[in-house]
C-alpha cells in the first residue's frame, strides 16, 4: 500500500496526478481511504481491509456526529509494518474490520514496526469475504 500511495500519486511532472482517470472521485477516495490504513475492496460487502496508515493520527467525523479515530503508534516511513491492532479496545486478530463495527464511532490502534508480524492475521480464518475458496468444478 505504502508503495502505490508513493509511487503512484503525484505522477505527472508536476506531481498532482492520479494514475489513471479519476472515476468520480473513487481513486481519489481509495487514496484518502489507504492513507488512513483501510479500504474498501469489494463495493457488494461492507467491509474494510486494512493496508498500511500513513498518519500517526486520524479522526473521521462520521454523519451521526461521532468519531472514528486511528491511531498508528511507532508509526515511520521505516516502520510500515502492523504488528498488532486493536478496535474499539479489543485486539482485532484479523486484516479487515466492518462497516457495522465503527458506524457508531469507535478507534482503531496499529503498533506499527519495520518487519511483517507473520503471526499477525494471517490463520485462514481470519480472511475477509472476498477471500473466498477457489470454486471447484466436477
Amino acid at each position: 500500500m505504502r508503495r502505490i500511495l508513493r509511487e503512484m500519486y503525484g505522477s505527472d511532472r508536476a506531481g498532482l496526478a492520479y494514475p489513471g482517470m479519476d472515476d468520480q472521485g473513487s481513486t481519489s477516495s481509495w487514496y484518502v481511504l489507504s492513507a488512513l490504513g483501510f479500504y474498501p475492496v469489494n463495493p457488494a460487502t461492507p467491509e474494510y481491509i486494512i493496508g498500511s496508515p500513513v498518519f500517526a493520527e486520524a479522526r473521521i467525523h462520521l454523519a451521526n456526529d461521532k468519531i472514528f479515530a486511528i491511531t498508528a503508534r511507532h508509526n515511520s516511513p521505516e516502520n510500515i509494518y502492523i504488528q498488532s491492532a486493536t478496535l474499539n479496545g479489543k485486539p482485532l486478530n484479523r486484516p479487515w474490520f466492518s462497516h457495522a463495527e465503527i458506524a457508531d464511532g469507535g478507534r482503531l490502534e496499529f503498533i506499527m514496526g519495520s518487519a511483517p508480524n507473520k503471526n499477525w492475521a494471517g490463520a485462514p480464518a481470519a480472511a475477509p469475504s472476498s477471500m473466498s475458496a477457489p470454486a471447484t468444478h466436477d
